[in-house]
């Protein structure tokens, strides 16, 4: 059974930093590709950054400069760390697992950010 865990969001002031963790379980940590995504309310779900098997990260034009994604495969986690946050960050952000091998996508349960101004 494929599981992703999300946790670290909450509540933050602007300009404020949170880092957001996921743990997975059931997969290939190694052979998955790990994305991060939000989605705000009244709009569609959208890629943040993502980090490929190899190490190679992408991010979305709004959050360059300021959201840093990593992975540890010896604990089978994927972070995110938000600087600089701003309102216009509130969503709920999403784990995806991409396996590289399968073509499988898999999704967390999501944790809510909230960013106040």
């Amino acid at each position: 059974q494929v599981q992703l865990v999300e946790s670290g969001g909450g509540l933050m002031q602007a300009g404020g930093s949170l880092r957001l963790s996921c743990v997975a379980s059931g997969i290939i940590f190694k052979f998955n590709a790990m994305n991060w995504y939000r989605q705000a309310p009244g709009k569609q779900r959208d890629l943040v950054a993502g980090i490929s098997s190899g190490g190679s990260v992408n991010y979305a034009d709004s959050v360059k400069g300021r959201f840093t994604i990593s992975r540890d495969n010896a604990k089978n986690t994927v972070y995110l760390q938000m600087n600089s946050l701003k309102p216009e960050d509130t969503a709920v952000y999403y784990c995806n697992a991409a396996g590289v091998l399968s073509g499988r996508h898999y999704w967390g349960q999501g944790t809510q950010v909230t960013v106040s101004s």
